[in-house]
């Protein structure tokens, strides 16, 4: 079974379109796990241009779920910012997720080169795993890099699937081509004791066969895709959908 983790970031970008708070984040959040989601995601960055810092301080108190939190870890206080460290160790997540974001980026589009900071993200990743929290390092399905990866001391690796995603729209032969790139890296990360979590374009349509083809996934993070099918199917019947594909069953709360 892969635990299926709802990313809210584009409900938030839509409630910031307003100044008021419809669609509550929150709300959207519980309605997603009441579906058969197994965790909820976000990913604050420092331009909040969706999810903000106070969204994660209430979600951390009220979802009974996994709580994922994706950010670059080497983002300092900057103005109502606090930094993604300082977030992390208010709010103490399930899992926080490292990607190396840069202030321009429209969305996550690389996994970290640990051939430049490996040794900078040790340091963190102890002091994070020190609260509680299990890490997971979003890298490109690179056996060298799964090599540096766990020499950093990360529990996880979450791969970058849009080229999957993007190889998957062109036909069969390129979507088994790219896939078996994932597969081989998955056995690579399985044989060193790496869970792998997967994110990035995947939909109603790729999902299934890279689950299909990418041994033990433990989980995925779907955020964009989703709200965008939410809109014709409502959002519970998409997570639903979502979480059928993945195996989900209803998960076992978590007491806040």
């Amino acid at each position: 079974m892969t635990l299926l983790s709802v990313n809210v970031n584009k409900i938030a970008l839509l409630r910031n379109s307003r100044e008021h708070q419809v669609p509550c984040v929150l709300e959207m959040a519980q309605l997603c796990i009441q579906a058969g989601a197994g965790g909820i995601t976000v990913h604050p960055r420092p331009d909040q241009r969706h999810i903000r810092p106070s969204d994660v301080y209430k979600l951390a108190g009220k979802i009974a779920v996994e709580f994922n939190i994706e950010g670059n870890p080497f983002y300092e206080a900057v103005e109502d910012y606090p930094g993604f460290l300082s977030i992390i160790r208010e709010t103490k997540p399930t899992q926080a997720t490292l990607v190396p974001d840069s202030l321009k980026q429209l969305t996550s589009d690389h996994g970290f080169d640990l051939n430049k900071t490996g040794e900078k993200l040790k340091p963190i990743i102890e002091e994070i795993k020190s609260y509680g929290c299990r890490v997971s390092l979003f890298l490109s399905p690179d056996l060298k890099q799964l090599d540096l990866a766990k020499n950093t001391g990360a529990d996880r690796i979450e791969f970058y699937t849009g080229p999957y995603a993007d190889a998957f729209k062109l036909g069969k032969a390129e979507a088994e081509k790219s896939v078996l790139l994932y597969k081989k890296a998955a056995e690579h990360g399985h044989s060193m004791g790496l869970k792998i979590n997967a994110g990035h374009d995947l939909d109603l349509h790729n999902l299934a066969y890279f689950l299909q083809q990418v041994p033990d996934v433990a989980e995925v993070s779907i955020g964009h895709a989703l709200v965008a099918d939410a809109l014709v199917m409502g959002l519970s019947k998409t997570v639903q959908a979502y979480a059928a594909i993945t195996g989900a069953k209803t998960p076992e709360l978590i007491t806040p």
